[in-house]
């Protein structure tokens, strides 16, 4: 065998030939033909550098194998932009990792023979190796800081869709989570997880992408407040696929809203919704926001009263008929014969305008939390009138 120092000069001045063929074999990748001409060109930058650096790391493995550790991150990656790590998946690293090595290796019987080709090419597996290590710890650091980041974000849109103060910075950060602006969402609030808020929030967000589902999650203040978005949203079933994440207690959720308007006064109802189910301790889980109107509207949320106002007293008092019957039925204990009594009506006529009533407002006035929000409304809508 040649002095190493003059065969490793010989390895070195062919680097430029080998980079030339790592990049021609990676051809056969159909994600190298979709880069741009400045994507492949970063590529071409990282497997010359890999290739360099083993130069480099082989004429020190040669004289010491035992001792020689590479430290490759810097030498490799760091020729490449951090904007690379976005567009080339970790998978797709490896094959160029390997692509790249298998270029060298089957140029290395030009310059090597005997036992020590066998040693170069067990060099180049031990190269090989701790690159791809390499490239893991660069992508896991680059994820783990996109992850907070990203967890910023969305602290900072939740917050502006609370206080409803959603401008065009906002806009543009929603847009840079990737979240449409006019997309179907539900809003869903809660009590955080008893265990590591972070990583059930990981975990949440792997669930929502398993089914197409876009997400902005965080904790506010005792409450975990979720956003659950996208074109596959089915309003019946995605909450339930969240609700196992939160805490123990009430998980309240919002019908479907469109729109960054509509989300925010959801997620205020949401808040306001967690509080309020504290006064009916057999709430299912989860309830949704407008089964808690009455609770909410007890509580001075101005949005639950007017909804209180407008959907039951409002219709009511446009049929005095409907109105009285409401009032008498339940301020006669729900009973038929009392109100027909009180109303000189036969009670099957009691029977037939509750019904009405029903149809009209859309809560029935025998079951006892409908009857308990008529009657609420029925109150909040006198006082509201007088004043």
């Amino acid at each position: 065998m040649e002095d190493l120092d003059s065969l490793i000069t010989r390895m070195q001045a062919a680097s430029g030939d080998l980079g030339t063929l790592a990049v021609k074999r990676m051809e056969v990748f159909p994600w190298y033909r979709e880069l741009s001409a400045d994507q492949r060109a970063w590529v071409a930058v990282v497997a010359q550098a890999g290739i360099g650096a083993f130069m480099n790391w082989y004429s020190n493995w040669a004289k010491s194998p035992e001792t020689t550790v590479p430290k490759l991150t810097a030498d490799v990656f760091g020729a490449a932009p951090r904007e690379l790590a976005r567009v080339i998946s970790l998978e797709q690293t490896v094959e160029l990792v390997r692509t790249t090595i298998d270029a060298v290796e089957s140029q290395l019987d030009t310059f090597l023979t005997g036992e020590d080709l066998a040693h170069a090419r067990i060099a180049t597996l031990q190269y090989s190796r701790e690159v791809a290590f390499s490239a893991a710890e660069v992508y896991a650091r680059a994820a783990e800081a996109r992850g907070a980041w990203d967890a910023r974000l969305e602290a900072l849109i939740l917050d502006a869709l609370i206080r409803s103060d959603v401008d065009s910075e906002i806009l543009s950060r929603i847009a840079a989570l990737g979240w449409a602006q006019d997309r179907p969402a539900l809003v869903l609030a809660g009590s955080p997880p008893d265990s590591d808020n972070q990583e059930s929030l990981s975990v949440m967000r792997r669930a929502a992408r398993s089914h197409s589902l876009d997400l902005l999650t965080g904790i506010h203040g005792p409450v975990m407040l979720v956003i659950i978005g996208g074109v596959g949203l089915d309003p019946h079933a995605s909450h339930r696929l969240m609700t196992p994440y939160f805490g123990p207690g009430p998980v309240v959720v919002t019908e479907s809203v469109n729109g960054l308007a509509e989300l925010g006064v959801a997620a205020r109802t949401c808040l306001s919704g967690v509080a309020a189910a504290r006064a009916w301790p057999h709430a299912p889980r989860p309830v949704f926001a407008g089964e808690l109107l009455a609770e909410r509207a007890l509580m001075g949320e101005d949005n639950a009263r007017s909804q209180i106002i407008e959907n039951i007293y409002n219709p009511l008092s446009n049929d005095p008929t409907l109105r009285d019957t409401a009032e008498s039925y339940l301020e006669n204990g729900q009973s038929l014969e009392a109100s027909a009594r009180a109303l000189f009506v036969h009670a099957n006529t009691i029977r037939y305008r509750i019904k009405g009533i029903g149809d009209l407002i859309g809560y029935d006035l025998t079951d006892p939390r409908d009857a308990f929000t008529v009657r609420l409304a029925l109150v909040l809508g006198r006082i509201n009138q007088a004043s």
